[in-house]
């Protein structure tokens, strides 16, 4: 049995499928943890990436959205109490725009954007016009925001491995191949934002079987390009799944979004991480799980390239998790009733006008 105290990284996903990935990029797999917490529910996989003993935990079936993710991060750092980074690592729907050529398969990680946070906490549920609102949430751990500056630097001049990295996983995981493996790229296909499918039903363009005029056109990536793509900036973290490409396109040119996911607005005051997500569809109606075993793959295996960007002797240094939050001067704040449904947390950094949510749109 292995011990807990041993533990320095918190590696948490959001779905089975970001779990198994998980696992299958472990350098080595360890033996259950020696005690737990007696409250805690969660399931673990410990194992080692480089020199990092890391424990992987996953949020339950069932389960979805902010509290149920930091719920998870309460009890691994009550299990595991030297844990000193977080990670939180999965998949999510890309923004690309004119400014961000985003595809399926590509990365996104969470970094400060424009001065600010890295991930933007947003309630879909209702209407929100020209009110104060918690928007922003705190930023990454400075020991991540140094390895992810590195790491982008590395793949810079040298250019990635993550395709081989997920190959080689593969090799030594064969029956993974079929689900993890990367598709085919001519089902990469971005819709015009006022195209729907039929059972949609909205007042926008219906989609007709193969009608490439209902697509966006966009060159392919050659073998100079480095595919998949990293993208860092903000993250849109929201209690719905989003899938109006419409709203997608308006915060992406608005507040500069690169993706949208459901966990992190859980995590980012209740434990400090960093969160990647691998691109699997594009936050709009036409979604579907061909791409989420390689883009969970694909964000698990950027995750292990930027653990070896850590020393030991810097990860011994490094403040406990659970000790940063007792000693922060942020404070976490959850707000319910009939104008903010869901859970929100973050900080209050000012209004947000003109935007308004779950409305039909014509076009």
């Amino acid at each position: 049995m292995s011990r807990p105290e041993e533990y320095s990284v918190g590696w948490i996903c959001g779905i089975t499928t970001d779990y198994v990935a998980a696992q299958a990029l472990l350098d080595e797999q360890h033996q259950p943890p020696e005690y737990l917490h007696p409250d805690d529910k969660n399931d673990y996989t410990l194992g080692k990436i480089g020199k990092h003993n890391v424990a992987l935990a996953v949020i339950p079936i069932g389960e979805h959205g902010a509290s149920s993710a930091a719920e998870v991060a309460k009890y691994l750092m009550r299990s595991f109490p030297n844990i000193r980074i977080g990670l939180s690592v999965g998949v999510g729907g890309g923004a690309p725009s004119q400014n961000n050529d985003i595809r399926l398969g590509d990365v996104v990680v969470g970094i400060p954007y424009n001065g600010q946070g890295s991930v933007l906490q947003y309630d879909l549920c209702k209407t929100i016009q020209s009110q104060s609102y918690p928007t922003i949430l705190d930023r990454p751990p400075l020991i991540l925001r140094t390895a992810v500056n590195g790491l982008q630097a590395e793949y810079e001049t040298k250019g990635h491995q993550l395709e081989e990295a997920i190959n080689k996983a593969l090799e030594r995981k064969p029956r993974l191949w079929k689900k993890f493996k990367r598709p085919d790229p001519i089902s990469d296909k971005l819709y015009r934002s006022d195209i729907y499918p039929a059972d949609i039903g909205p007042t926008c363009t219906l989609l007709s079987q193969d009608d490439s005029s209902e697509l966006v056109l966009r060159d392919l990536r050659t073998h100079q390009d480095d595919n998949p793509v990293l993208h860092y900036g903000l993250v849109l973290s929201s209690n719905l799944l989003m899938k109006d490409a419409l709203l997608r396109d308006k915060l992406a040119a608005e507040r500069g979004v690169l993706c949208f996911e459901m966990q992190a607005v859980g995590l980012m005051q209740n434990f400090p991480c960093l969160v990647i997500r691998g691109i699997c569809n594009y936050a709009d109606t036409h979604q579907n799980k061909e791409w989420q075993g390689y883009a969970s793959m694909v964000a698990a295996a950027y995750a292990k390239d930027l653990l070896s960007r850590i020393s030991p002797q810097r990860m011994e240094s490094e403040t406990k998790a659970k000790d940063v939050l007792m000693g922060s001067d942020h404070h976490t704040h959850a707000t319910f009733g009939r104008k903010n449904s869901g859970l929100q947390i973050g900080v209050n950094y000012g209004p947000i006008n003109g935007v308004t949510f779950g409305s039909k749109r014509n076009t």
